[in-house]
């Protein structure tokens, strides 16, 4: 029987942190350093996720704050900027928006991609109508996907090759990184073919990479 894929929703967090929109600098201050984290999702008056603020929005306006903004033949442009990014007073005007989503009945490959393209360090998971219902970090994304690497090459070593395809123990290999399971060695074409199929049929594989020879 093959395994079902994991879901975001098997390795997300409920307990989310996030900030309303209408929340202050210090209340966004005190809120990352009490959840230690480097972000948080900004939701609405609904508990929809708005957007994402970040230690880096804060720099900027914390920055002109200590410095008393002064403009000056060095460099005015750059400190004009910070001096506008110091006029937000709110979630609302310092986040990053929109929000980078994923949700609960994604696959956490999918969330690893999207986690991976966007950089963030923690994806907040959404519902269908956009409420904020948990949180998924990279890290458990990772571990999530070594664990069904695992799982993965396991059930084709074990289930698929050892009963399927009994002589091929000592001309094929298998490794299978994030998904994608390369198959090298000999084989007869038609059970290369088949085997291919098979692995492909696998709910976790995300790729097959063909490196079989004909024999």
């Amino acid at each position: 029987m093959e395994a079902t894929p994991l879901l975001v929703r098997d390795v997300m967090h409920v307990s989310a942190a996030s900030v309303r929109n209408d929340a202050s600098f210090l209340a966004i201050a005190r809120a990352l350093t009490d959840a230690g984290v480097g972000s948080l999702p900004v939701t609405d008056n609904q508990g929809r996720v708005a957007g994402v603020v970040s230690e880096s929005d804060l720099l900027a306006q914390a920055a002109v704050l200590a410095t008393r903004y002064q403009s000056g033949a060095r460099g005015p442009l750059v400190r004009r900027r910070l001096h506008d990014s110091a006029r937000a007073q709110t979630a609302e005007e310092l986040m990053t928006a929109p929000a980078i989503t994923v949700h609960p009945e994604a696959t956490v490959a999918e969330a690893a991609w999207l986690a991976s393209l966007s950089r963030l360090k923690r994806l907040p998971v959404s519902d269908q109508e956009g409420h904020l219902v948990g949180v998924v970090r990279r890290n458990d994304l990772l571990s999530a996907l070594v664990g069904e690497d695992a799982g993965i090459q396991k059930e084709i070593e074990s289930t698929i090759l050892a009963e399927e395809f009994p002589t091929s123990h000592e001309t094929v290999t298998v490794t299978v990184h994030n998904g994608a399971v390369e198959v090298r060695g000999r084989m007869a074409r038609g059970d290369a073919e088949r085997l291919l199929a098979r692995i492909g049929g696998l709910a976790d594989v995300t790729e097959v990479i063909d490196n079989l020879t004909s024999t």
